[in-house]
C-alpha cells in the first residue's frame, strides 16, 4: 500500500512540477508599420507595431508601458502608454508602440542609423502585465541589435 502511494505521489509530483516552471521571456521577433508622425521642431513621433511570441502556456493582458528607447546607446524617446493587449499563451501578437523623440537625438542617430546596416536597440523601463483582472509591474531592459532600414 505505501508504495502504491508512493508510485501515485512521484507521479503527480513529476506531472506537476514542469507545469510551475517560472515563465520565459516574450521572444521579439519584428517591427512593422514604422512611421513618423507630428513632426514640429522640437520633437515627433515615432510610431512602430512590435511584433512578438510569448512561448508561455499562460496567456497575458498587457495594461501600461513606460518605456526609454536607446539607438546605439544615444537616448532616443520615452513611450508611456495605457493599452488594452491581449497576449495570446504560444502564439505571436502584436503591440503598437508610439515614441515621442527629441528630434536633436534623432538627426544626431539618423546619419549613423542610416550608413550602418546593424543598430543596437535597447528598452529600458516598466510594463504592467496580468491575468483576471491582477496585474503587477515589471522592469524591461531588452538589448537587441537589429537589421535597421526606413526602408523595410
Amino acid at each position: 500500500m505505501r508504495s502504491a502511494l508512493f508510485c501515485i505521489f512521484i507521479g503527480l509530483l513529476m506531472f506537476l512540477v514542469p507545469s510551475c516552471r517560472p515563465p520565459q521571456d516574450l521572444v521579439f521577433k519584428d517591427y512593422k508599420n514604422l512611421t513618423l508622425d507630428n513632426v514640429n521642431f522640437s520633437d515627433a513621433t515615432i510610431k512602430v507595431d512590435l511584433v512578438y511570441y510569448n512561448p508561455n502556456n499562460v496567456g497575458l493582458t498587457l495594461s501600461r508601458t513606460d518605456l526609454d528607447l536607446f539607438v546605439d546607446n544615444v537616448y532616443l524617446g520615452h513611450s508611456s502608454q495605457n493599452v488594452q493587449i491581449n497576449i495570446p499563451r504560444r502564439q505571436e501578437f502584436t503591440l503598437p508602440l508610439a515614441v515621442k523623440v527629441d528630434l536633436k537625438n534623432l538627426f544626431k542617430n539618423g546619419l549613423n542609423t542610416l550608413t550602418n546596416k546593424e543598430v543596437n536597440v535597447r528598452l529600458v523601463g516598466n510594463v504592467k502585465l496580468g491575468k483576471a483582472g491582477v496585474y503587477k509591474n515589471f522592469k524591461v531592459d531588452y538589448t537587441s541589435k537589429q537589421n535597421f532600414s526606413m526602408f523595410k
